[in-house]
């Protein structure tokens, strides 16, 4: 599908750059030109269909729906697919966190949708279809929500309520349900400029991110000898997850900005279930996120959450290895 744009990154890096694409500032060039404008187009397109799939799924009724039905443990999995399709990082995440608690949805629902909503989005899918194909990136998706669903369901069998901040207890315990009016309906057709508005939006908010981790990702691919990944998190390694695992945890970046890095980490024969978990303990157990979610949980309701999500990380890395 993108063979054309292929073949104009390699005419523009051979004819206005004056650079052979075979030469190693070639190759970089090439990756980095083909890279941008595939990913960029995937996820304009990606982003507008979710942005449809978004306006009949709001929150405050997603919100309200959970809070009012039991599911028999299906919630779980509705609160990750919710989270898949809402496009926030870890950081905006938070705020929702919060809105759910407040509305009454239980805590281990609440995380499932804390869980999914940073790993799996139309920012991540996107650029996941055009880096790795369709039966990576259904693979990718399934099990990011899967992470989700058992994550929140051990999470809320652990009765973890008590170890949220005073601050959240005094928010739920002064929380009075309030009615709120729905807008009026819009057809689709209505709702395509905002719709398209919102891609935007957010390709712009991403923008940045996508060029410097594409530029990373191209010095990389161009420069760094085959092999040089392979001798820390290789195959032979069966440590080698967990260890990537801890890598990422001092990171942070969204998937825009993370995803082209691990394109080029596969390239270089790092196993992709191994670069997969690198890149779900950047985006979803980040520092920063840990420092926000002080607002809403003690630490020691911090350090569990870490420990459940770094554990089903590690377990879809391997499982990834094992499929693919």
């Amino acid at each position: 599908m993108f063979d054309w744009l292929e073949r104009s990154a390699e005419w523009l890096v051979r004819s206005v750059f004056g650079i052979a694409a075979q030469t190693r500032g070639g190759d970089a060039l090439v990756f980095f030109f083909y890279d941008t404008v595939k990913i960029l187009i995937l996820l304009f397109l990606i982003t507008a269909v979710m942005g449809v799939v978004n306006s009949y799924f709001p929150v405050e009724r997603v919100r309200n729906f959970l809070s009012r039905n039991r599911l028999f443990g299906l919630e779980y999995l509705l609160a990750s697919v919710f989270g898949a399709i809402t496009p926030f990082c870890s950081c905006s995440s938070v705020p929702l966190f919060i809105g759910f608690v407040k509305g009454g949805i239980p805590l281990g629902v609440t995380l499932a949708f804390l869980i999914t909503s940073p790993l799996v989005n139309e920012v991540a899918l996107a650029i996941f279809l055009g880096m790795f194909g369709v039966k990576t990136t259904v693979i990718y998706a399934t099990s990011g929500i899967l992470l989700g669903t058992l994550g929140g369901m051990v999470l809320g069998r652990l009765k973890l309520d008590r170890y949220l901040t005073p601050w959240v207890q005094e928010v739920l315990h002064g929380a009075q349900q309030e009615g709120e009016m729905e807008a009026e309906p819009r057809s689709l057709i209505q709702r395509m400029p905002d719709i398209l508005r919102e891609a935007r939006d957010i390709i712009k908010g991403v923008f940045w991110y996508i060029i410097l981790g594409i530029g990373i990702g191209a010095l990389m691919h161009g420069f760094i000898p085959t092999g040089f990944f392979e001798s820390y998190i290789s195959k032979d390694n069966p440590l080698a997850v967990p260890m990537a695992v801890l890598l990422g945890v001092p990171m942070y970046s969204n998937a825009a900005g993370v995803l082209p890095i691990i394109q080029v980490f596969v390239q270089k024969g790092v196993p992709i279930g191994t670069a997969i978990a690198f890149m779900m303990a950047v985006i979803g157990l980040s520092i920063p996120e840990a420092t926000l979610l002080k607002k809403v949980m003690m630490w020691k309701l911090i350090a569990i959450y870490f420990g459940v999500v770094a554990f089903f990380i590690i377990l879809s890395g391997y499982i990834f290895n094992i499929i693919l």
